[in-house]
């Protein structure tokens, strides 16, 4: 970390954190700019050109001795496959979503993903929740059944998006990559078959990007920039600000991306709709609450440690015989 006071770090970390969700909570914006691409050959452009962005940053800062220590462990290099499916998934699901009218539903499943990554922490990881955790958990469950109702189906889109996104965070968290590196090398998995698709579609006369002129060109081409500099904000926020404060900063996603949803896109939020969003916001207060309150707990119980070792160590030297002593 650079030499600056430690509030000025803290300031940095914060705009970084604002511009890190900010930019996702605005990409719904990007995303139409690209028709008449379809969301696949938006998916596909996004892989290639992500890790040539990467690529070239991992070039000015030279940090490729991950990369070595990565292909000599089959282990970790197949959860990082695992993690770059799991993000294949995320990222299609969403560009599609956003293309086709469902800015709404698509934010809901950020609004809803901590909740499914608390309940995968019970599932898979035998987690033991707090009162107010479970009942998040509840409230949360009651928003689908509402939402289901609501929408006449299941909101797929949603939980398609939180459980995809919650399995890549839970799989990040064993490969334990920094945001830039994790990038350059799942994008590096998902390289190859893009590429072949993009070739593909060229072959059959229906890619755009050489078909719709340099602007989309360009526009497809920055896909790569719009997915990795979000990241590398997020990268300078988190190693400057709490992990408490960048719990509260991700709602700053899904809430600029239903407000687009409604005012924007002009998408309906018939009664029903209301209703689970109302119920997803209460689950999430909840968790917020909680996890605030557990963190203040552990501040105190931090400094009561510290005072009582320093009022311990202080009586040790108070109470010395004084011919031992130097």
């Amino acid at each position: 970390m650079s030499g600056k006071p430690k509030g000025d770090q803290h300031h940095t970390g914060l705009l970084n954190g604002f511009a890190a969700y900010g930019m996702w909570g605005l990409v719904p914006l990007f995303w139409p700019l690209l028709k008449p691409a379809g969301a696949a050959e938006i998916l596909a452009h996004r892989m290639v050109w992500s890790l040539a962005f990467v690529a070239v940053a991992l070039l000015v800062v030279r940090r490729w001795a991950w990369a070595g220590e990565l292909l000599r462990q089959p282990r970790k290099l197949a959860l990082v496959t695992i993690a770059a499916a799991f993000i294949t998934v995320n990222w299609g699901v969403y560009i599609w979503a956003v293309n086709s009218g469902h800015v709404v539903e698509a934010s809901l499943g950020y609004f809803i993903n901590p909740l499914v990554t608390i309940a995968m922490g019970v599932l898979l990881l035998k987690e033991r929740l707090r009162p107010a955790q479970w009942a998040a958990v509840a409230v949360g469950l009651a928003a689908v059944i509402v939402l289901t109702v609501g929408y006449g189906r299941p909101p797929w889109i949603s939980l398609t998006l939180a459980f995809s996104f919650a399995t890549y965070g839970l799989v990040k968290k064993k490969v334990n990559l920094g945001g830039i590196e994790s990038l350059a090398a799942e994008t590096a998995i998902q390289f190859l078959p893009a590429l072949a698709y993009l070739l593909w579609l060229n072959s059959q006369g229906t890619a755009t990007f050489t078909q719709e002129g340099p602007a989309h060109a360009t526009l497809l081409a920055s896909t790569g920039i719009v997915t990795a500099l979000p990241l590398v904000c997020f990268g300078a926020a988190a190693i400057r600000v709490p992990l408490s404060t960048l719990g509260l900063l991700q709602y700053l996603a899904p809430v600029f991306q239903f407000l687009l949803g409604i005012l924007y896109f002009h998408e309906s939020m018939p009664p029903a709709r209301w209703a689970g969003f109302a119920l997803v916001w209460l689950a999430l207060v909840l968790l917020t609450w909680d996890a605030l309150r557990t963190a203040r707990r552990g501040a105190r119980a931090v400094r009561e440690r510290t005072a009582a070792s320093t009022a311990a160590a202080s009586a040790t030297v108070t109470t010395e015989p004084e011919g031992s002593r130097s």
